[in-house]
């Protein structure tokens, strides 16, 4: 069975990802949405993205003179906050009523991480965390369509399990985006585009046995401009030594003899968390299966059961 790539930013697929949010997002049997219940007194922040990055987010009216907005790098467990990036909120020159609004330029680029948005009233008072309003990222649906330079960067907004406004970032120096999976009788293709980096002699597919040193190479099929290519794995490919059939193969290309390999992930389009919305069918051949799936960062991996 094969999946189309515009299949992978459905309206349904996004709505789901981002719960929760308003009514309309709100699956059957989820509680109440932070909009619709009258005791948040968490404010709320509007955003949208251009096609090159700049991302603007509108707040109602602050009372407060010097209001500013902050960007949390969200710290890995037990470590301590080391990175924020704060934004004065100025009034929108589309409106006359007294709401605000920060512009995040695409430069400088935020670190690879999710990122948690705060108001500041005041530059030296307590954050308050943000309630999501309106996400305008329809210029994100068809990202994957303009090759990017290197670095590559991408940022997402969605909405925390919490319900809370946050930012998915990420930063690489080349990348490979991962455009259709298709998953047949006895095989697994994946169709690839490369951004900041093309193929060269000697490339390859790399699949790495996550937590060993077991490896398989595999040949990709190059794309006339040398940027996009596609791979086939079966199920000797994904057999670590000995036989065994369990683990995990991270998936990865050498777009050169000597370069240094690039993850293959699926990160330009505007689902900021793929892992359980992506789900695909197993490969099952020998007693055992075969399946591809999204981590948590968006990266490529197949699972050997």
């Amino acid at each position: 069975m094969s999946t189309p790539e515009n299949e992978m930013t459905s309206t349904h697929e996004r709505t789901a990802a981002e719960a929760p949010q308003g009514t309309a997002g709100t699956p059957d049997g989820a509680a109440t949405s932070p909009r619709n219940d009258t005791r948040d007194t968490h404010p709320r922040a509007h955003c949208a993205i251009d096609t090159d990055g700049r991302l603007t987010f509108r707040l109602p009216p602050i009372s407060t003179p010097r209001p500013q907005l902050l960007l949390r790098l969200r710290p890995k467990k037990g470590r301590p906050e080391t990175t924020l990036h704060i934004l004065d909120l100025e009034p929108d020159p589309d409106r006359a009523d007294g709401h605000r609004q920060a512009v995040l330029e695409p430069h400088p680029v935020l670190e690879e991480g999710r990122w948690d948005v705060y108001l500041l009233p005041e530059p030296a008072a307590e954050r308050r965390r943000l309630r999501p309003g309106l996400r305008d990222l329809r210029t994100l649906v068809d990202g994957h369509l303009r090759d990017r330079p290197s670095p590559v960067t991408v940022r997402i907004p969605y909405v925390t399990k919490d319900g809370f406004l946050a930012l998915r970032a990420w930063r690489r120096t080349a990348h490979a985006e991962a455009r259709a999976i298709g998953v047949e009788d006895r095989a697994l293709t994946v169709t690839v585009r490369l951004h900041g980096a093309e193929l060269r002699e000697g490339a390859a597919v790399l699949l790495r046995l996550r937590g060993t040193d077991s490896a398989r190479t595999l040949r990709p099929r190059a794309d006339d401009d040398a940027r996009g290519f596609s791979f086939t794995a079966g199920p000797g490919d994904l057999t670590a030594q000995g036989g065994g059939a369990g683990g995990i193969w991270d998936v990865f290309v050498r777009p050169a003899t000597d370069a240094p390999p690039i993850r293959v992930a699926r990160l330009l389009d505007d689902v900021a968390d793929r892992k359980h919305i992506h789900v695909y069918p197993a490969i099952e051949a020998d007693g055992s299966a075969f399946r591809p799936y999204y981590t948590v960062d968006n990266d490529l991996a197949i699972e050997a059961t």
